[in-house]
């Protein structure tokens, strides 16, 4: 049995706190940071050492607390911040489950092949696995709206393409290692590309949530053909709201 790392607290300047839970990425350790960040969330308001929070942000084994050093006491909160991370830490509040299309036509997904055969699959093997996974965000990074996601299953963990590509396509569905992910851009990137989703993680036009997805959320993937992906898109376009692809009830 591996017992839980203790808690670091370090100094982010003078404005903001950094509480790490160890070295390990995985399941255990994030629900720890989550666990954290909602229970500052929840307290700031009526816990007079958390008043001067401004943000929190989560990441795969570490939050960071951020703060406003003129309305109270930096060295309390960072204290106070260091005795919760050491506490029985729970997620009271699960976050949202979203159940996303994706279309696995060969334009969408060139290194399913490579994949395939490095895992010693079929491509339709792979495919089932991934449908068959339910994925858990870890943190958004690397740009606006991209997820970090765990949970791929451990048929599929695959190293990164040697080479990364200057162009990705915006909204493919990848995988690299024991990770998942969209990417919500255009941008260069060395995953490994299995499909593409019609669904639109990043709108800088909502300025109330502009990305999709936040830390905590479970993510699922059902097949689409490519006539209803465009469809889809199309309809995204048009403005299909974001609670369409909510998934409510039981998992």
């Amino acid at each position: 049995m591996t017992l839980p790392a203790l808690p670091r607290l370090l100094a982010v300047g003078d404005c903001a706190w950094t509480v790490e839970f160890g070295d390990r990425i995985d399941a255990v350790t994030n629900a720890r940071v989550m666990g954290l960040a909602q229970r500052v969330t929840q307290s700031r308001n009526t816990d007079p050492l958390l008043t001067p929070v401004t943000d929190v942000v989560p990441t795969f084994r570490s939050l960071t607390v951020h703060y406003d050093p003129w309305t109270g006491d930096g060295g309390a909160l960072g204290r106070a911040l260091l005795n919760m991370a050491r506490e029985d830490l729970r997620v009271t509040t699960e976050g949202r489950r979203w159940r996303f299309p994706v279309c696995f036509d060969d334009d969408f997904a060139p290194d399913l092949p490579r994949v395939a055969e490095l895992r010693s699959l079929s491509p339709a093997a792979v495919i089932g696995h991934l449908l068959g996974a339910t994925f858990r965000v870890y943190m958004l990074g690397f740009q606006p709206g991209f997820p970090y996601m765990g949970g791929l299953p451990a048929e599929l963990v695959t190293p990164r393409l040697p080479s990364p590509r200057q162009k990705v396509p915006a909204q493919s569905v990848a995988i690299a290692l024991d990770m998942c992910s969209v990417y919500p851009w255009e941008s260069p990137g060395g995953w490994n590309l299995l499909g593409r989703t019609p669904v639109v993680l990043f709108d800088p036009a909502m300025d109330d949530q502009p990305a999709m997805l936040a830390a905590g959320d479970a993510v699922s993937w059902y097949a689409v053909d490519r006539e209803t992906h465009d469809r889809l898109a199309a309809d995204i376009a048009q403005g299909l709201p974001r609670t369409a692809f909510l998934q409510t009830g039981s998992p």
